[in-house]
């Protein structure tokens, strides 16, 4: 099953033939295994002629590389020129499969057959673009000379390969690529013996997988030099991307499937499917050839994981991950041009005269489960049951490429098939002629193209398939004859093709019985209009576009990601300086965050939990280590939260600090009363007289979602709701509020992890905290200016302001907070031990020119919680690190004063 590195292969090996036996005795069999020209595989990576089933007359390759030198590891290519290199992207191909077959002739010598495969094709056929190729060798080479000498052979073709042992190859290739993912992505169910034995195993199975990744991304870290894209391929390598971006993060990494990718409730069957999903996920892009396994991917990403689908992609902690179609396409010109041959012209003339006159109809398939072989003959008896003067007037064709032959589940297929056959040939065939012609082997190139030419109908029954090309190839040799193409609506091609299609339920076998009829009785002005329709596209849609369209989007991907990094991917909170530096200072402000910063961990109940709502408490693990920090002489705390005063008032009204309540709003110190902020925002909510029968509906709608009408804002939260579910409600939340609330310019709405809220226009905690500090200075009569700040929070991206407040620029002079009109960022800036005066706009009486901040750089902490883009300098994973941060200062100051 595995389609090795390549499901979907649209050409076939130069002098290949569909056919047994040769080394392939060498490899495991697989069932992916490329059949005639591969053409029928699921999409179209690697091929090679081995894993076609065949090794009929490869020869030797050329010692000049299709794909580019290969140069030292780091380096820089062999024989290039320098304005070669200037010009020339440099793309590590990382598959299963080495687009080249290694066939061992002694000790020291090798020699390959080449493979024409998808990927081969299409990036045979790009200019400026130099490939090297990582795969595994494909065969088992346990000596060290043996090894060494193919790696040099395959060096001068731009191959590096990488050496499985058995064992290896078994567990992570035969095992849980072909046991467990292949089956499970193509909706396949293994008999129950099987599944006990697999569940028994895929512990160690998985465990293999992973360290054949590693060694796939060890290999590619050993070549990759800077400026490389990366582009790897298909589900033996799921784990890649992650590898590879913990080895060097500015790495361009785009990640491909050629195969279906499966809905989310098979997808959840997977096993160590949340863990892959994440490996996945760490590619700059990720590519499919169709928007229904897009689809699926995105949910599972939404549903599994409950990260955040965006037009773009998927969203995690800040950082986008792109997702988009690239549907593959076949080398056209090639069948074109084979078509031209005068063997080939001879070889359709042969072909026409042995039919005598009846019409054709060619099936072309590997001998798999997923094709369909037994729905697609069953359907043709049908035809010729319900249509009897069709009898000895229409042939079928079937190619079908025999795959694992020595798998139990094949035999049966193998003997099922072959006893169809058997029983409607006995039945509607005479003596001279059978209206089925089964060859259980495969054909040469030039025999597959002019087979291809003769047909009259094409008919592709596939159960479940990631693109199938063998309808391409057909479409491309059809420009004289202009054949019917039937489709499974279960191919990827499907969405490619439908407008010059007759699409299909190949279970369905009436209907089926049905398109065949209206195939071959179809008027010619019909037939010549949908086969112009499906032409059109298959001579524009090449391998080469393909291939160019998302290398062009990789590289630009890459560089948009490495430019948010550059600004935008806070490091991890060194805890150790932060401590020292804290017990250095003389004046410390604490800004802390509240919900997902001090909070128990909440986890979401999902469709088992209970309907019981949580509300927000301190993590019973902060109560000491902020008793220390607000008994603390030299040190202010406040906690800044976006959470209404009761429930501030209710944590926190024992300790001796600051409350911040709604976004800053209101403040006061916990022996005082509150008071409001800022006062050039109205407290005015006649927008809440619309919004909140939205915000009704929607928590009626989402069992276990509650909203909190507030003095500055309305949220509605859905952290205890099931999370799929949740996110699909807060979307459509989200677009009804925008509509509604449209044309009020006093009001943002905003959306949050697990929120919707809709706040006064100008209520952010960046805007709240310099009034803010001005009332804390006055009201503590402070003179030692405040050298020392820490601020940690899970704050939403509008509120990330108050980050930047403190360092968005650098300063070359004191800046005063408050005589501008406009509290921009860049007016709140001081790092580099600059000093800020602030001026008297504090509610109550306040000194002019009275210090506030006496700041170096070194002495500002800011850090994000669960955040891996953020505007703060540092992160923490999780509130859980907060607490073990805050209990690791608690023990310093401790031993401090001891």
């Amino acid at each position: 099953m595995d389609q090795s590195s390549g499901e979907q292969n649209s050409t076939v090996p130069e002098s290949t033939h569909f056919g047994e036996g040769g080394d392939e005795a060498k490899l495991p069999e697989k069932e992916d295994e490329l059949e005639a020209s591969g053409s029928d595989n699921d999409s179209g990576e690697s091929g090679n002629a081995e894993a076609s089933g065949s090794v009929g007359g490869g020869g030797e390759a050329e010692s000049t590389s299709e794909f580019g030198n290969q140069p030292e590891p780091g380096g820089s290519g062999a024989g290039e020129t320098e304005s070669s290199k200037k010009i020339k992207l440099r793309v590590l191909v990382v598959s299963n499969r080495l687009p080249l077959s290694p066939v061992r002739g002694g000790p020291d010598s090798w020699s390959f057959k080449k493979s024409a495969g998808g990927l081969v094709s299409a990036l045979r056929g790009i200019k400026d673009v130099e490939a090297m190729w990582i795969a595994w060798a494909g065969l088992n080479v346990p000596d060290s000379l043996g090894q060494s000498t193919l790696k040099d052979a395959l060096a001068e073709q731009g191959c590096v390969p990488i050496f499985l042992d058995e064992e290896l190859v078994k567990l992570y290739y035969a095992g849980f690529c072909n046991n467990i993912i292949w089956p499970l992505f193509h909706y396949l169910v293994l008999p129950q013996n099987d599944q006990l034995m697999v569940a028994h195993s895929f512990g160690s199975q998985f465990e293999a997988y992973k360290r054949v990744n590693q060694m796939f991304s060890d290999a590619v870290s050993k070549y990759y030099r800077e400026g490389d894209v990366v582009w790897c391929h298909d589900y033996h390598l799921m784990l890649l991307p992650k590898f590879l971006k913990e080895a060097n993060s500015k790495m361009a990494v785009g990640w491909f499937l050629h195969i279906p990718f499966p809905s989310v409730d098979i997808y959840r069957t997977v096993p160590f499917g949340p863990e892959i999903l994440r490996s996945i996920l760490a590619a700059d892009l990720i590519g499919f050839h169709t928007y229904d396994h897009m689809t699926h991917f995105l949910c599972a990403c939404n549903d599994i994981l409950g990260l955040e689908r965006t037009p773009e992609g998927v969203q995690d902690k800040g950082r986008l991950t792109r997702v988009a179609v690239f549907p593959i396409g076949i080398e056209s010109d090639r069948f074109k041009q084979t078509l031209e041959l005068p063997s080939v012209k001879e070889h359709i003339n042969k072909l026409i005269q042995r039919f005598g006159g009846r019409k054709v109809m060619l099936g072309v398939d590997r001998l798999d489960m997923i094709k369909g072989i037994p729905q697609k003959i069953l359907a043709f008896e049908t035809f010729l049951q319900d249509n009897p003067s069709w009898i000895d007037r229409v042939v079928l064709v079937q190619i079908a490429v025999p795959t694992r032959t020595d798998v139990p589940e094949y035999q049966k297929l193998t003997s099922k098939v072959h006893e169809i056959v058997g029983r409607i040939n006995g039945r509607f065939g005479t003596i001279t002629a059978v209206p089925i012609h089964h060859l259980d082997r495969s054909v040469d190139f030039n025999e597959l193209c002019a087979l291809y030419a003769v047909a009259d109908v094409a008919l592709v029954t596939s159960l479940r398939d990631g693109m199938n090309l063998v309808s391409y190839e057909f479409v491309a040799c059809q420009d004289s004859k202009k054949g019917v193409l039937i489709l499974s609506e279960f191919t990827g091609a499907a969405e490619s093709l439908e407008a010059g299609a007759l699409l299909v339920n190949p279970w369905n076998t009436t209907q089926v019985a049905s398109s065949i009829k209206k195939a071959l009785i179809m008027p010619t002005d019909e037939r010549e209009k949908m086969h112009m329709c499906n032409y059109a596209y298959v001579t524009t849609h090449t391998s080469q576009k393909w291939a160019e369209t998302f290398l062009r989007a990789l590289t630009d991907t890459a560089m948009k990601a490495q430019s948010i990094i550059r600004q935008e991917v806070p490091l991890l909170l060194p805890a150790q300086t932060a401590i020292q530096q804290y017990l250095q200072s003389k004046n410390r402000l604490l800004i802390l965050g509240f919900n997902a910063t001090m909070t128990e961990s909440i986890e979401s109940p999902g469709r088992t939990g209970s309907d019981e709502i949580k509300e927000l408490k301190l993590h019973p693990d902060l109560r000491g280590p902020l008793a220390t920090l607000c008994n603390d002489a030299q040190t202010t705390v406040v906690v800044l939260s976006g959470s209404d005063r009761n429930i501030l008032d209710k944590n926190f009204g024992g300790y001796n600090m600051w409350l911040a309540a709604e976004n800053g709003m209101f403040l006061r110190h916990t022996s005082g009363d509150w008071m409001k902020i800022i006062s050039r925002v109205p407290l005015n909510m006649d927008w809440a007289v619309s919004a909140v029968p939205v915000f009704e509906l929607f928590t009626r709608r989402t069992p276990r979602s509650y909203y909190d009408h507030r003095d500055t804002s309305i949220v509605w939260d859905y952290k205890h709701a099931d999370l799929h579910f949740g996110m699909l409600q807060a979307r459509d939340m989200f677009d009804n509020l925008s509509n509604l609330l449209q044309s009020n310019a006093e009001v943002d709405v905003i959306r949050g992890s697990r929120s919707v809220e809709v706040r006064n226009f100008g209520v952010t905690k960046g805007a709240a905290i310099g009034q803010i500090l001005k009332v804390i200075v006055q009201e503590k009569n402070m003179v030692t200016p405040i050298d020392y700040v820490l601020c940690i929070g899970h704050f939403l991206q509008k509120d990330e302001n108050i980050y930047t407040f403190f360092e968005e620029e650098l300063s070359e002079s004191s800046v005063r907070l408050g005589n501008s009109k406009k509290e921009s960022r860049t007016e709140q800036t001081f790092v580099g031990c600059k000093r800020r005066e602030l001026t008297s706009l504090s509610p109550r009486p306040f000194r002019q020119k009275t210090t506030l901040i006496d700041l170096k750089d070194d002495k500002y902490f800011s850090c994000a919680v669960d955040r891996e883009y953020s505007k703060a300098r540092y992160q923490l994973p999780s509130s859980d690190h907060v607490v073990s941060f805050l209990i690791q200062l608690e023990g310093h100051i401790y031993t401090a004063e001891q």
